[in-house]
């Protein structure tokens, strides 16, 4: 172990206290070898000691193994990126291709509520919903972070393989590159150590979230269960030149690299600037990494990747938004700045301007969620929350709403979050052509002003 590595351990548990978050792990591939570091437990109810073979969920990173399975099937000739999804999947709405759901301009919005139930047929019956969702905006259209783009196009590799969505990517992704630890199925996770998400009760003390798992449909978007160690399995693949550790070709080198290359602009963001074939695409420092992250009931995942140094970095941990987040983005922080020396600092607000905090002002939405931007006069917050008819609607848990953070503003009509769970999180103000405020981007995400 270097004298960085024992830092990485350090750093690791000193957040972790520090934000009260019970367990975290973090593997990094640097220099051609493995870093582990692991701290705290799996539940404090039932503790155990979180290792580098302990499963979380992984949330919206399954995304990028969606991907990675649709690409196989697009190298292999059994679907066209540039195809209309309809020519897989009947149901489908009109116009939009197989690519429009992989890079969110699809025109979708980001999520639906309805559970189809836990048999084969999940996607399917989930796929027959979708037209009765309002679209967000035109095909071919600005970016919108989407579930619904993701489970749909699960929905293709369903229909092109005849196989249910988690045993293609099985055959496809999971077993060929050894993640003998990832798995979509509770009743696979139940027999290995596996962590819980941890969420702040009524009184503000941290709880167990009692549910573990999204409905079935949702897994193509977010259903992965998987370790740090096949993280790296996997991060490794994707840095490599599209063979297995034993020699199998996946895919080729090109089909990587153009899966993180930028297909489309992403305005505003703290996640990244542009969607390549999935992955989140974004400045660090001088370099250019590609990744993704994701949450599910307190639980928060982030692979973070930079190709031209062969360097990943996955860190998991089991606490809500307002430690959770913050811990991922601190460790992965860390780790690119003391291996690589590449450092990422958030950018300053600028000062309160009454006019343009009055301008912003408002209450933004989409179908999930609802934004409220206040101007306190001295200052600018912004409140999240799930809106109440769909708590209502949701037969899963659902953690409580963050409280209002404190926000600032950025040149070109961007936003900074400044305190809070939030902290750090980046997004834009969108303008109709005549200058008015017509919604705001968060997490990649539209919601208009109502």
């Amino acid at each position: 172990m270097t004298t960085t590595d024992a830092q990485l351990a350090e750093f690791l548990a000193a957040a972790a206290d520090k934000l009260g978050v019970p367990g975290t792990a973090v593997g990094v591939w640097v220099d051609g070898r493995e870093v582990f570091a692991c701290y705290g437990v799996t539940n404090i109810e039932n503790p155990l000691p979180v290792t580098e073979d302990t499963l979380f969920k992984l949330g919206s990173v399954s995304k990028s193994f969606t991907a990675t399975a649709l690409m196989r099937l697009v190298e292999a000739g059994k679907i066209d990126l540039d195809a209309p999804v309809r020519r897989y999947v009947a149901e489908a709405p009109a116009e939009m291709t197989v690519l429009n759901l992989m890079n969110h301009t699809a025109g979708l919005d980001t999520r639906m509520v309805n559970n189809t139930g836990d048999g084969d047929d999940a996607l399917a019956r989930y796929v027959d919903l979708i037209a009765d969702v309002p679209t967000i905006g035109p095909v071919n259209g600005r970016a919108s972070y989407s579930q619904i783009g993701f489970n749909l196009a699960g929905r293709v590799i369903e229909m092109v393989t005849g196989s249910t969505f988690e045993q293609a990517v099985e055959d496809l992704v999971l077993a060929p590159l050894q993640m003998a630890h990832s798995t979509y199925r509770p009743d696979q996770a139940m027999l290995r150590r596996f962590s819980v998400g941890h969420n702040n009760d009524e009184h503000g003390q941290l709880a167990v979230a009692r549910q573990w798992n999204d409905t079935r449909a949702n897994n193509p978007g977010g259903g992965l269960a998987s370790t740090v160690a096949d993280q790296l399995r996997f991060a490794r693949f994707h840095l490599g030149d599209g063979t297995t550790e034993t020699g199998q070709r996946l895919l080729s080198a090109d089909t990587l690299t153009a899966m993180r290359r930028r297909t489309v602009e992403l305005a505003g963001s703290s996640l990244g600037d542009g969607f390549g074939i999935c992955w989140f695409l974004r400045p660090v420092g001088d370099e250019r990494a590609f990744g993704h992250t994701g949450s599910s009931n307190g639980q928060f995942a982030d692979l973070q990747m930079i190709a031209e140094r062969g360097f990943a970095v996955t860190v998991m941990s089991n606490a809500g938004p307002d430690s959770g987040l913050q811990l991922n983005e601190a460790v992965a922080r860390w780790a690119m700045e003391h291996y690589l020396g590449v450092v990422e600092r958030d950018p300053e607000p600028l000062p309160y301007d009454a006019e343009q905090a009055r301008r912003v002002a408002g209450h933004y939405e989409n179908e999930f969620m609802t934004i409220t931007v206040d101007n306190t006069g001295t200052g600018l917050t912004m409140a999240c929350a799930i809106k109440p008819e769909v708590r209502a609607a949701m037969e899963n848990e659902i953690p409580a709403d963050l409280p209002a953070a404190t926000m600032g503003l950025l040149p070109g009509g961007q936003y900074i979050v400044t305190e809070g769970g939030l902290r750090g999180q980046r997004g834009i103000f969108t303008l109709a052509d005549d200058g008015t405020i017509t919604g705001l981007d968060a997490a990649g995400r539209l919601y208009r002003r109502r």
